[in-house]
Parts: structure tokens; sequence; C-alpha cells
């Protein structure tokens, strides 16, 4: 319980040296080129708030989730059953995502189609 309390009060106390330190060291006047955006060595040419496609996140979400799951799949040799088990869960997941067109790039016709196979698959 000393223990807790002690890195209790040394956690506030570093809190409140930082909070101090940064109301002290509060600069009023602002310089453009520190304040400005910068873009590799370059001013930017636009404004750096655009609007972009979700298709974009939607792949980096998926390729974090699979790369991760890469990530657990090697250090596990030892039982080829919890493999298979975990890989089934992946695949499955995988045909979830292109069933339900997370997958796909550009709107297709054969969504209707592929809709009701994933029903069938999906809802047992």
């Amino acid at each position: 319980m000393k223990f807790i309390m002690i890195t209790m009060l040394t956690a506030m106390m570093i809190s409140m040296i930082f909070a101090v330190g940064v109301i002290l060291n509060n600069k009023s006047m602002l310089d453009k080129e520190k304040s400005s955006p910068f873009e590799c060595g370059f001013d930017p040419g636009s404004i750096s708030r655009l609007p972009f496609c979700m298709k974009f996140f939607l792949v980096a979400v998926i390729f974090l989730v699979f790369d991760i799951e890469v990530a657990l799949i090697i250090p596990m040799p030892m039982s080829f059953l919890s493999i298979q088990i975990f890989l089934m869960i992946l695949v499955s997941g995988l045909f979830y995502e292109w069933f339900y067109g997370g997958l796909d790039w550009m709107k297709s016709k054969s969504k209707k189609l592929r809709l009701l196979i994933a029903k069938k698959w999906f809802s047992g």
C-alpha cells in the first residue's frame, strides 16, 4: 500500500512540474516559420486537410489486422491444431470482408449475389 502511495505521489509531482514548466515557458510571440506546417522541407502547396476516400483507410485497417495476425502465427510452431483453428478464423474473416464488399475498390454489379451467398454462409 505504501509503494502505491509513493508511486502515485511521484507521478503527480512529475506531472505538476511539467504543467508548471509549460505555463512558465509559454511563448507569446509565435514565429511564422515555426508555426507553419512542414512537409519534406518545402512549404505545402495547398490546404493540409483534404478529404480522402475511405477505401484507403479501410485497406490500411485490413492490412494492419492481417499483419498482426501473421505476427501472431509466426511464433506458434507448437500446436498444429491451434494454428489450423486460428487460420480458419482468419480465412473466414477474409471471406466475410470479401462477400460484404469490404475489399471492393469500385461498386460491382454482382454485389447482390455476393450478399445472398454471404447471408447463407454466415447466418447458419
